[in-house]
């Protein structure tokens, strides 16, 4: 499948799931792991443990569904951290952001802002991130950080964005007002 396509069937599978009855904050994160971030590792071989090849593994790519559907469809956010760290791939972005979402979701916020540095750490310009991070801003009172990591989305992704409306519906909202992400 090509770039393109598998792109534009995120965005509708997103646009399909994102849907919520309080505030639209777009929450669910992509069941499609995106390639890591380029490396300046250029020109080495390949070993078992290069993880540019992991995006085509069906073994990986059926072990991040099933954990992305216990996420968004069971709630079960406890099996889906064990699901995902048994991919032996959480310095992947998409990994380590659904296990900092997978915590946040918990209530553990302390270790969830862990995984979402993380996730960062692993690809700066990763913008469901910047939004599932701005959103757990925005649950921890930090309006100012909540307003960088919209301003970091729109330059990464523009303010048509699904992430960007998500975490800028979220912050028009008075605090304390029980928002849902």
């Amino acid at each position: 499948m090509s770039r393109t396509t598998r792109f534009l069937t995120l965005a509708v599978l997103s646009i399909a799931l994102a849907g919520g009855p309080v505030i639209k904050a777009y929450a669910a994160g992509s069941d499609e792991p995106s390639p890591p971030a380029s490396d300046s590792g250029k020109g080495k071989k390949a070993t078992k443990k290069d993880r540019r090849s992991s995006i085509d593994d069906p073994k990986f790519l059926a072990g991040y569904h099933a954990a992305y559907t216990t996420i968004y469809d069971r709630h079960d956010y406890a099996a889906a951290i064990e699901q995902l760290k048994a991919l032996g791939q959480d310095d992947r972005a998409d990994v380590a952001n659904l296990i900092g979402y997978s915590y946040r979701k918990l209530g553990d916020y302390k270790v969830s802002q862990i995984w979402y540095e993380r996730a960062l750490k692993a690809d700066p310009n990763h913008v469901r991130t910047w939004q599932y991070y701005g959103l757990w801003q925005l649950e921890q009172g930090n309006r100012d950080q909540a307003e960088f990591h919209l301003n970091r989305i729109a330059q990464l992704a523009g303010t048509n964005s699904d992430e960007y409306r998500s975490l800028a519906a979220a912050l028009e909202k008075p605090p304390g007002t029980g928002l849902v992400y």
